[in-house]
């Protein structure tokens, strides 16, 4: 994403989130959760619901909390508990306040603990909690994917091998235009996607897999309307 700090306008503040339109996009305002606003902490930001795709079990705990690593001081998103660690089950925090078409969408994501699985991701297009795409990093595997999550069942579209610190925050990046997809991990990139499966707009959110337990930071969403 651009350096925010000549070009941005703000135009509303809202809990857990600013929303802001790029001085030369104004068309395509962004919004930002870096999850710091006070009212944020201990809970979910407004809006936003927990779920899972597959869940066995009760669906895992998310939370704002402070983490003294964060990219933006003082807190982080984290998924702190899975509660239910079956390797087929998908930990999901979304939102469809917001709604995303075409644009980018950028998180920083730092790896936690899990034996089964490690790392995750971003969702977007989401139309509920069994379809929409996702791009993930799993430290486990040393890959970064892209794949549809259609009717609960997942498909790859792109894999690459990415082997960086699990330890360190990490920036993971999409950008979709139409049925072009670009996905990027600290600006390393998988090929070129094209793919129709999802054409309408949808929510966004973020993704773990099993007993993944990670943080993330500064989540933006650019080229979306806002609800």
């Amino acid at each position: 994403m651009k350096n925010l700090g000549s070009v941005i306008t703000v135009i509303v503040v809202l809990s857990g989130c600013v929303a802001i339109a790029l001085a030369d996009h104004p068309a395509t305002p962004a919004t930002i959760w870096t999850f710091d606003e006070p009212e944020a902490a201990a809970n979910l930001p407004d809006g936003w619901t927990v779920a899972g795709t597959n869940q066995r079990g009760p669906v895992a705990t998310w939370t704002v909390q402070a983490d003294t690593t964060a990219p933006s001081p003082p807190n982080v998103l984290a998924l702190t508990d899975t509660h239910d660690g079956w390797g087929g089950t998908f930990n999901l925090c979304w939102t469809d306040q917001v709604t995303f078409e075409d644009g980018v969408i950028e998180v920083k994501v730092k790896s936690g603990t899990g034996l089964e699985d490690q790392g995750g991701g971003i969702i977007w297009r989401v139309q509920d909690p069994n379809n929409y795409y996702i791009t993930r990093w799993n430290p486990l595997e040393d890959n970064f994917r892209l794949y549809t999550v259609k009717d609960g069942s997942r498909k790859t579209l792109e894999s690459a091998r990415v082997k960086v610190d699990p330890s360190q925050w990490h920036t993971i990046r999409i950008e979709h235009t139409g049925h072009e997809i670009k996905c990027f991990i600290d600006d390393e990139a998988l090929k070129t996607v094209n793919d129709d499966t999802f054409p309408a707009a949808g929510g966004v959110g973020l993704w773990t897999k099993a007993d993944a337990v990670t943080s993330f930071d500064d989540f933006v969403v650019e080229g979306q309307a806002v609800q």
